[in-house]
């Protein structure tokens, strides 16, 4: 069973940006059942379904730029802990709802303004792969933030399990907007944009809806990071026992 992986710059980029949605994606999955009501229910499947369509197109993209037996399947199932090169703010565990609603509140925050910019990448698939995710990213922020005023703004029990949502996950915000020489050279090239051009937008628009919300920005300075270079918490290796556990039982197996 041989493992898949890519080395081209704008691979390697696309599947970075594959790997936050797969593993955001597995981890809403997750939660389905849990909801607190039966429409929410359906939404976070669907907000699931989203993640993982991008992935899945993301992948299929990056195998074609990888030697001829790359493979999405492989890319998704085949790599470890350490080679997976998501964020990890995505893959962070859910106590409770307000930590689901957190959780993709700063994501999507940050993926609208992505998605936004990759529109206009100079590689013309990138940019309709982004063309098409920034509708879905539009509808999850919109979704979260309205969450988060409902729950921050609501009853004292809803808003401090919102608050606690919020200062537990602050600190895995900073690594969304941390650039390196492969985002350095995506910009260069024009397929990419750089992450830390976006903080200050994603900034206004965070402190915004927790304003509306009446939530306290938090302040905490630490900011955890790692995931870019493979440096995960304990949860990815979690997570991928149990997402590849069948692909890595029976190789090859297709649907």
């Amino acid at each position: 069973m041989n493992t898949a992986t890519v080395t081209t710059p704008l691979a390697r980029y696309v599947v970075r940006l594959a790997d936050d949605n797969l593993i955001l994606g597995q981890r809403l999955a997750e939660y389905i059942s849990e909801a607190p009501e039966l429409e929410e229910d359906l939404a976070i499947g669907n907000l699931s379904l989203d993640h993982i369509g991008v992935a899945m197109h993301l992948y299929e993209y990056a195998a074609t730029l990888g030697d001829s037996s790359t493979t999405a399947d492989k890319l998704s199932f085949l790599r470890t802990e350490r080679e997976f090169t998501n964020v990890l703010l995505v893959e962070q565990p859910h106590a409770g709802f307000g930590d689901v609603i957190a959780r993709q509140f700063f994501f999507s925050a940050y993926q609208t303004l992505l998605w936004e910019a990759l529109a206009s990448s100079a590689d013309t698939i990138l940019a309709g792969i982004s063309a098409k995710a920034l509708k879905e990213s539009t509808y999850h922020l919109r979704h979260a933030a309205s969450w988060v005023v409902r729950l921050g703004d609501g009853t004292d029990e809803s808003h401090d399990r919102m608050q606690a949502a919020i200062d537990s996950l602050w600190r895995f915000t900073g690594e969304l907007f941390e650039s390196d020489d492969l985002c350095a050279e995506m910009v260069i090239s024009g397929a990419g944009t750089d992450p830390a051009a976006l903080q200050v937008p994603w900034d206004t628009k965070v402190a915004a809806v927790l304003r509306e919300a009446t939530l306290t920005r938090p302040t905490d300075p630490y900011q955890a990071t790692g995931g870019r270079t493979g440096m995960h918490t304990e949860h990815l290796g979690y997570m991928l026992a149990e997402m590849q556990w069948m692909q890595r039982t029976y190789p090859d197996m297709e649907w």
